[in-house]
């Protein structure tokens, strides 16, 4: 009897066997086809670390000098500086050789009168010249006197000029003007009259009299001496406006004195 189940067969693999011996080697295959070209490699490679300074070469001998080139356009006029601080002076020189002698010069203005020197001794008093005549009149009631070769000295009471016209009216309303000359010459002047440091001056009127005084002691000086009533001033101002009473050729003029 046949049965219907067949074997079943067992797939499980079995162990692996001994490796058999090499086979004799094949022939030599042909080359085969060249393969594409690979890309290109970097052509630089990077770059290595810089390397430390040399030393300095020793410097080469001087070179000639160049030709001086054209001078260059003057340049703009700088500011002016400061002064500086004045120097110490120097030492004097030796003194040169005298010149020639110059020409003579111009003469100089007259020097100032030196002072005056000291009051000598008041020498005795000289007698009295005689009066001297009476003027003419120049107009009517006015009265002139000359009285020549007096004495000034600088005592306290001077000297006292002796004018009888001088009355008590005449002291307290009229005019007595006095005027002075070194004796000898004609021209007289005004008091008081000074002349550098000397002066004369005509201090006091009385009945009578004008006293003279100085601040110095000399004689021969002459005194003019001329009264005028107080009525005759009036005149005098109506008839000569502006008469300078200082000037004695002026008053002299006016009043028709000699």
């Amino acid at each position: 009897m046949i049965s219907a189940n067949s074997c079943k067969k067992d797939k499980t693999p079995g162990p692996t066997g001994a490796t058999g011996a090499d086979g004799a080697q094949g022939p030599k295959g042909d080359t085969g086809a060249t393969g594409a070209q690979g890309p290109q490699g970097a052509t630089t490679g990077i770059p290595g670390p810089t390397g430390a300074t040399g030393a300095t070469g020793a410097t080469g001998p001087q070179g000639p000098i160049g030709a001086t080139g054209p001078q260059g356009a003057n340049g703009a006029t700088g500011a002016t500086g400061a002064t500086g601080a004045t120097g110490a002076t120097g030492a004097t020189g030796a003194q040169g050789p005298a010149g020639p002698q110059g020409p003579i010069g111009a003469t100089g203005a007259t020097g100032a009168t030196g002072a005056t020197g000291a009051t000598g001794a008041t020498g005795a008093t000289g007698a009295t010249g005689p009066q001297g005549p009476t003027g003419a009149d120049g107009s009517v009631n006015i009265k002139s006197y000359i009285l020549l070769n007096k004495t000034v000295n600088s005592t306290a009471t001077g000297i006292l000029l002796n004018v009888p016209a001088i009355t008590q009216q005449i002291v307290n309303s009229g005019l007595v003007l006095a005027y002075v000359r070194v004796s000898g010459t004609s021209t007289f002047a005004s008091l008081p009259y000074v002349v550098t440091t000397n002066a004369i001056y005509q201090s006091d009127v009385g009945v009578g009299y004008v006293r003279i005084t100085a601040n110095f002691n000399s004689p021969n000086y002459d005194f003019k001496v001329i009264v005028i009533p107080g009525g005759s001033v009036t005149t005098l101002q109506v008839t000569h406006p502006g008469l300078n009473l200082k000037n004695y050729n002026e008053v002299a003029s006016a009043l028709n004195l000699n």
